[in-house]
C-alpha cells in the first residue's frame, strides 16, 4: 500500500491532536498543518517516548513522528519535543493573532516557536530564547526560513525582554519571573508551567492588568524539565504542597502588592496567587 503524501498526513495529524486537547482553532489547525516537525528533530530514526519509555521508530520516515507523543532532542538529558496537544492547548489560550509579539523562553529546537510564528505572521515577531547552544544552534538552522524570528542563545530569565503580546515559557520555574511580568504589553498573555521538586504541577496563565491584581488561573496540569536559573529551593518544597492540597481551581489572581492574606494558594518573592 502507498504512504499518504506528507501533506496528508500533517493535516490527520493536526486534526487529531487540537480534538485530543478540544481544540476549536482554525488558525491553530493550519500552523500544525504547515509545520514540517521532522525539521527539528534531527535525522532519523527517532526516540519516541511511550508508557515504558524511549522507543526508537523503525525508520527515518517522517510520517513516524506525526503521533501525540514526545520525542527526544537529547535523550541522554530527557529533553524532548513536547507533547503535541498539550501544547495546543498552552498555545491556544495565549489567543495570539496576526500581529502578536512573542518571547519564548525554552525554545529547544524551535518547533512550537515556529508554531508561534505562523500564527503571529508575517506582521508579528517571536523572540525565542535557548539557553542550550547547540539547541539554540538547531533552531536557528531550523528556523531560518522564518523572517519574522530570532532566536537568542541565552537566558530568557532576570534580563529586559522585548516587550510581548504573549510570553510562552516551556521549562518549569517556581515562580514568574519578574523580567517576564514587566515585560507584558498591556492585556498581555503569560503561560508558563509552574512546577515544584519533582518537575510536575500547572501551566498557570498570567494576564496583565492594571493595578497590582492580574488575573491568573490554572489551564492543565504540567510536567517540564527544569529552566536553568529559575528554581528558588526554598519555594519548591512550598510549591509541591499546594499541589499536594488541590485548590488550583480556585486560584483567580496573581498579586504583586507585597501583602500576605490566610487565603493565598502560594505565595513567592515579590508575588503571590489567591482566590
Amino acid at each position: 500500500m502507498t504512504a499518504p503524501p506528507l501533506a496528508e498526513v500533517r493535516s490527520r495529524f493536526a486534526r487529531d491532536i487540537l480534538a485530543r486537547a478540544a481544540v476549536d482553532d482554525p488558525l491553530l489547525l493550519r500552523a500544525f498543518s504547515r509545520t514540517p516537525r521532522e525539521r527539528f528533530l534531527g535525522p532519523g530514526p527517532w526516540r519516541v517516548a511511550g508508557p515504558d519509555g524511549y522507543r526508537l521508530t523503525e525508520s527515518d520516515d517522517p510520517r513516524d513522528v506525526y503521533v501525540d507523543a514526545l520525542v527526544a532532542l537529547d535523550a541522554s538529558r530527557r529533553i524532548n519535543n513536547g507533547e503535541p496537544s498539550a501544547h495546543a492547548l498552552w498555545i491556544h489560550v495565549l489567543a495570539l493573532a496576526p500581529g502578536d509579539r512573542v518571547d519564548h523562553i525554552g525554545a529547544g529546537t524551535g518547533y512550537y516557536t515556529s508554531i508561534l510564528a505562523e500564527l503571529v505572521g508575517g506582521r508579528g515577531r517571536v523572540e525565542a530564547f535557548e539557553i542550550d547552544p547547540a539547541l539554540a544552534h538547531r533552531a536557528r538552522e531550523a528556523l531560518a526560513e522564518r523572517a519574522n524570528v530570532v532566536v537568542h542563545a541565552e537566558s530568557g530569565l532576570g534580563r529586559a525582554l522585548p516587550v510581548a503580546d504573549a510570553i510562552y515559557v516551556n521549562a518549569g520555574a517556581t515562580g514568574p519571573d519578574s523580567a517576564w511580568l514587566d515585560a507584558l504589553a498591556p492585556g498581555g498573555r503569560l503561560v508558563f508551567p509552574l512546577t515544584g521538586e519533582d518537575g510536575f504541577g500547572g501551566m498557570l496563565k498570567i494576564v496583565r492588568a492594571d493595578g497590582d491584581r492580574w488575573p491568573a488561573s490554572f489551564v492543565s496540569g504540567a510536567a517540564f524539565v527544569d529552566l536553568i536559573g529559575g528554581r528558588e529551593h526554598p519555594t519548591e518544597s512550598a510549591v509541591s504542597a499546594a499541589f499536594r492540597r488541590g485548590g488550583t481551581r480556585d486560584v483567580r489572581w496573581l498579586a504583586r502588592d507585597g501583602a500576605s492574606r490566610d487565603a493565598d494558594w502560594l505565595r513567592g518573592e515579590g508575588w503571590r496567587l489567591t482566590g
